[in-house]
Protein backbone atom coordinates (compact mmCIF):
# COMPACT_ATOMS: atom_id res chain seq x y z
CA UNK A 1 0.00 0.00 0.00
CA UNK A 2 2.73 2.19 -1.32
CA UNK A 3 1.98 6.15 -1.35
CA UNK A 4 -0.51 6.27 1.32
CA UNK A 5 0.89 10.02 2.33
CA UNK A 6 1.53 11.04 -1.63
CA UNK A 7 1.77 14.95 -1.62
CA UNK A 8 1.65 15.63 1.77
CA UNK A 9 3.55 17.72 4.65
CA UNK A 10 3.90 16.35 7.93
CA UNK A 11 5.50 18.11 10.37
CA UNK A 12 7.47 15.59 12.80
CA UNK A 13 8.57 17.23 16.40
CA UNK A 14 10.93 15.29 18.22
CA UNK A 15 12.53 13.63 15.37
CA UNK A 16 15.78 13.80 16.66
CA UNK A 17 17.29 10.65 19.19
CA UNK A 18 19.69 10.72 22.13
CA UNK A 19 21.09 7.62 20.41
CA UNK A 20 21.50 5.25 17.26
CA UNK A 21 18.03 3.27 16.47
CA UNK A 22 13.95 3.76 16.54
CA UNK A 23 12.92 5.94 18.64
CA UNK A 24 9.03 7.26 17.90
CA UNK A 25 10.13 10.53 15.95
CA UNK A 26 13.02 9.05 13.85
CA UNK A 27 10.52 6.50 12.84
CA UNK A 28 7.76 8.39 12.03
CA UNK A 29 9.73 10.54 9.86
CA UNK A 30 11.42 7.66 7.78
CA UNK A 31 7.87 5.47 7.34
CA UNK A 32 5.36 8.34 6.83
CA UNK A 33 8.59 9.31 4.20
CA UNK A 34 8.66 5.98 2.67
CA UNK A 35 5.11 6.58 1.91
CA UNK A 36 5.11 9.88 0.16
CA UNK A 37 4.91 12.49 2.77
CA UNK A 38 7.82 15.69 2.36
CA UNK A 39 9.14 15.42 5.99
CA UNK A 40 9.75 18.44 8.35
CA UNK A 41 12.15 17.48 10.53
CA UNK A 42 11.90 19.45 14.13
CA UNK A 43 14.21 19.07 17.55
CA UNK A 44 15.87 20.98 20.26
CA UNK A 45 19.19 19.75 18.67
CA UNK A 46 20.08 19.46 15.11
CA UNK A 47 22.74 17.03 15.83
CA UNK A 48 19.92 14.46 16.94
CA UNK A 49 18.56 14.12 13.62
CA UNK A 50 21.29 13.08 11.48
CA UNK A 51 20.63 9.43 11.14
CA UNK A 52 16.86 10.51 11.15
CA UNK A 53 17.43 12.52 7.76
CA UNK A 54 20.13 9.53 6.72
CA UNK A 55 16.85 7.23 7.33
CA UNK A 56 14.42 9.22 5.95
CA UNK A 57 16.41 9.38 2.23
CA UNK A 58 17.08 6.28 2.51
CA UNK A 59 12.98 5.93 2.70
CA UNK A 60 13.44 7.97 -0.92
CA UNK A 61 11.87 11.14 0.87
CA UNK A 62 12.44 14.93 0.92
CA UNK A 63 13.66 15.80 4.37
CA UNK A 64 14.30 19.36 5.64
CA UNK A 65 15.42 20.10 9.30
CA UNK A 66 14.51 22.40 11.54
CA UNK A 67 15.41 23.11 15.21
CA UNK A 68 12.27 24.19 17.88
CA UNK A 69 12.47 24.83 21.43
CA UNK A 70 8.10 23.63 21.11
CA UNK A 71 7.83 24.98 24.84
CA UNK A 72 8.37 28.30 23.58
CA UNK A 73 5.52 29.72 21.66
CA UNK A 74 7.24 32.24 19.60
CA UNK A 75 9.40 29.71 18.34
CA UNK A 76 6.40 27.58 17.34
CA UNK A 77 5.15 30.03 15.71
CA UNK A 78 8.59 30.47 13.59
CA UNK A 79 8.62 26.67 12.71
CA UNK A 80 5.15 26.53 11.38
CA UNK A 81 6.06 29.62 9.21
CA UNK A 82 9.43 28.27 7.92
CA UNK A 83 7.27 24.91 7.21
CA UNK A 84 4.46 26.43 4.99
CA UNK A 85 7.41 28.70 3.69
CA UNK A 86 9.56 24.99 2.36
CA UNK A 87 6.61 22.94 1.64
CA UNK A 88 3.55 25.43 1.17
CA UNK A 89 1.37 23.49 3.87
CA UNK A 90 0.92 21.33 6.63
CA UNK A 91 -1.22 18.72 5.93
CA UNK A 92 -0.03 16.69 9.30
CA UNK A 93 1.44 17.11 12.55
CA UNK A 94 2.98 14.14 14.52
CA UNK A 95 3.67 15.42 18.36
CA UNK A 96 6.40 12.94 19.74
CA UNK A 97 8.37 15.53 22.39
CA UNK A 98 8.51 13.91 26.04
CA UNK A 99 10.31 12.38 28.57
CA UNK A 100 9.68 11.08 32.15
CA UNK A 101 11.02 12.32 35.93
CA UNK A 102 10.61 10.07 38.89
CA UNK A 103 8.69 11.30 41.73
CA UNK A 104 5.37 11.23 42.94
CA UNK A 105 3.30 13.87 44.83
CA UNK A 106 5.83 14.73 47.62
CA UNK A 107 8.89 13.23 46.37
CA UNK A 108 9.04 15.30 42.97
CA UNK A 109 9.91 19.01 43.52
CA UNK A 110 7.95 21.74 41.95
CA UNK A 111 10.05 22.88 39.01
CA UNK A 112 10.37 19.30 38.20
CA UNK A 113 6.64 19.35 38.01
CA UNK A 114 6.29 22.57 35.82
CA UNK A 115 9.27 21.22 33.59
CA UNK A 116 7.55 17.85 33.11
CA UNK A 117 3.93 19.50 32.16
CA UNK A 118 5.97 21.95 29.81
CA UNK A 119 7.44 19.18 27.94
CA UNK A 120 4.85 16.77 27.28
CA UNK A 121 1.92 18.57 27.41
CA UNK A 122 2.47 22.29 26.65
CA UNK A 123 4.42 21.35 23.95
CA UNK A 124 1.38 19.52 22.34
CA UNK A 125 -0.58 23.10 23.01
CA UNK A 126 1.44 25.44 21.71
CA UNK A 127 2.27 23.35 18.41
CA UNK A 128 -1.84 22.41 17.85
CA UNK A 129 -1.97 25.87 18.84
CA UNK A 130 -0.17 27.47 15.67
CA UNK A 131 -0.60 24.44 13.24
CA UNK A 132 -4.51 24.24 13.60
CA UNK A 133 -5.32 27.47 11.36
CA UNK A 134 -3.09 26.85 8.99
CA UNK A 135 -4.78 23.21 8.36
CA UNK A 136 -7.88 25.45 8.72
CA UNK A 137 -6.93 27.56 6.01
CA UNK A 138 -6.51 24.65 3.63
CA UNK A 139 -9.51 23.24 4.70
CA UNK A 140 -8.45 20.65 6.60
CA UNK A 141 -5.43 18.22 8.23
CA UNK A 142 -4.46 15.36 10.60
CA UNK A 143 -2.21 15.83 14.19
CA UNK A 144 -1.31 12.83 15.65
CA UNK A 145 -0.16 13.18 19.66
CA UNK A 146 2.13 10.94 21.47
CA UNK A 147 0.92 9.84 25.18
CA UNK A 148 1.79 6.83 26.88
CA UNK A 149 0.02 4.02 28.94
CA UNK A 150 1.33 6.29 32.04
CA UNK A 151 -1.61 8.24 31.19
CA UNK A 152 -3.93 5.22 31.64
CA UNK A 153 -2.85 3.32 34.12
CA UNK A 154 0.10 3.14 36.73
CA UNK A 155 3.00 1.20 34.85
CA UNK A 156 5.82 0.57 37.56
CA UNK A 157 7.11 3.79 38.61
CA UNK A 158 6.34 6.41 40.36
CA UNK A 159 5.92 9.60 37.50
CA UNK A 160 3.11 11.20 38.47
CA UNK A 161 3.66 14.45 36.47
CA UNK A 162 4.38 12.21 33.52
CA UNK A 163 1.49 10.08 33.96
CA UNK A 164 -0.61 13.29 34.53
CA UNK A 165 0.64 15.04 31.62
CA UNK A 166 0.15 12.20 29.43
CA UNK A 167 -2.99 11.28 30.80
CA UNK A 168 -3.90 15.18 29.41
CA UNK A 169 -2.48 15.04 26.30
CA UNK A 170 -5.57 12.44 25.68
CA UNK A 171 -8.20 14.36 26.64
CA UNK A 172 -6.87 17.35 25.10
CA UNK A 173 -6.73 15.59 21.80
CA UNK A 174 -10.40 14.79 22.53
CA UNK A 175 -11.78 17.88 22.74
CA UNK A 176 -9.87 19.42 20.37
CA UNK A 177 -10.84 16.89 17.95
CA UNK A 178 -14.46 17.34 18.66
CA UNK A 179 -14.06 21.21 18.46
CA UNK A 180 -12.18 21.15 14.75
CA UNK A 181 -13.98 18.63 13.26
CA UNK A 182 -16.29 20.30 11.30
CA UNK A 183 -13.39 22.38 9.94
CA UNK A 184 -11.92 18.84 8.86
CA UNK A 185 -9.09 18.02 11.48
CA UNK A 186 -8.91 15.06 12.51
CA UNK A 187 -6.88 14.72 16.27
CA UNK A 188 -6.42 11.35 17.62
CA UNK A 189 -3.29 10.01 19.71
CA UNK A 190 -0.74 7.08 19.80
CA UNK A 191 -0.69 5.46 23.60
CA UNK A 192 2.73 3.47 23.43
CA UNK A 193 3.67 1.07 25.85
CA UNK A 194 6.77 -0.27 27.21
CA UNK A 195 8.78 0.30 24.07
CA UNK A 196 12.41 -0.27 23.27
CA UNK A 197 13.83 2.55 21.98
CA UNK A 198 17.19 4.88 22.97
CA UNK A 199 15.66 6.82 25.44
CA UNK A 200 15.22 4.13 27.64
CA UNK A 201 19.25 2.38 27.39
CA UNK A 202 19.91 6.69 27.72
CA UNK A 203 18.00 7.85 30.22
CA UNK A 204 15.36 5.14 32.12
CA UNK A 205 18.61 2.55 32.85
CA UNK A 206 20.13 5.48 35.06
CA UNK A 207 16.83 6.70 36.34
CA UNK A 208 15.49 2.88 37.51
CA UNK A 209 18.04 0.80 37.20
CA UNK A 210 21.58 1.96 38.34
CA UNK A 211 22.60 1.64 35.06
CA UNK A 212 21.84 -1.52 34.46
CA UNK A 213 19.74 -1.69 30.90
CA UNK A 214 19.69 -5.46 31.07
CA UNK A 215 17.64 -5.26 34.02
CA UNK A 216 15.77 -2.65 33.35
CA UNK A 217 14.55 -4.26 29.95
CA UNK A 218 13.86 -7.52 31.64
CA UNK A 219 11.63 -6.12 34.22
CA UNK A 220 9.70 -4.45 31.34
CA UNK A 221 9.40 -6.63 29.31
CA UNK A 222 7.82 -8.87 31.94
CA UNK A 223 4.84 -6.72 31.90
CA UNK A 224 3.84 -7.42 28.33
CA UNK A 225 1.58 -10.62 27.52
CA UNK A 226 3.11 -10.59 23.83
CA UNK A 227 6.40 -11.50 25.40
CA UNK A 228 8.38 -8.77 23.81
CA UNK A 229 9.19 -4.91 23.58
CA UNK A 230 8.00 -2.86 20.33
CA UNK A 231 9.92 -0.14 18.99
CA UNK A 232 9.46 3.30 17.66
CA UNK A 233 8.04 1.88 14.38
CA UNK A 234 5.38 0.29 16.14
CA UNK A 235 4.12 3.82 17.25
CA UNK A 236 5.07 4.95 13.96
CA UNK A 237 3.01 2.52 11.99
CA UNK A 238 -0.12 3.60 14.30
CA UNK A 239 0.66 7.37 13.32
CA UNK A 240 0.79 6.39 9.72
CA UNK A 241 -2.88 4.86 9.79
CA UNK A 242 -4.20 7.82 11.81
CA UNK A 243 -2.27 10.40 9.01
CA UNK A 244 -3.81 8.25 6.23
CA UNK A 245 -7.14 8.94 4.44
CA UNK A 246 -7.72 5.36 5.58
CA UNK A 247 -8.52 6.93 8.77
CA UNK A 248 -11.04 9.60 7.29
CA UNK A 249 -14.19 8.81 9.86
CA UNK A 250 -11.31 8.26 12.70
CA UNK A 251 -11.21 11.30 15.40
CA UNK A 252 -11.36 11.88 19.31
CA UNK A 253 -9.65 8.23 19.91
CA UNK A 254 -6.85 6.32 20.65
CA UNK A 255 -4.73 3.56 19.56
CA UNK A 256 -2.74 2.21 22.04
CA UNK A 257 0.39 -0.10 21.26
CA UNK A 258 1.91 -1.66 23.70
CA UNK A 259 1.68 -5.63 23.53
CA UNK A 260 -1.86 -6.14 25.57
CA UNK A 261 0.03 -4.73 28.82
CA UNK A 262 -3.20 -2.65 30.08
CA UNK A 263 -5.00 -5.07 29.03
CA UNK A 264 -3.49 -7.29 32.27
CA UNK A 265 -5.45 -6.66 35.55
CA UNK A 266 -2.30 -7.09 37.60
Amino acid sequence: MAGRLEGKVAIITGAGCVGPGWGNGRAASAIFGREGARIFAVDLREETMTETVARTQEAGAEIATHTCDVTDSTAVARMVAACVERFGRVDILVNNVGGSAKGGAVALSEEDWDRQMDVNLKTVFLTCKHVIPQMEAQGGGAIINTASTSGLRFTGAAQVAYAAAKAGIIHFSRVSAVEYAPKGIRINTVVPGQMHTPMVEARLAGQRAGGDVDALLAARQKRIPLGFMGDGRDTAHAALFLASDEARFVTGTEIVVDGGMVARCD
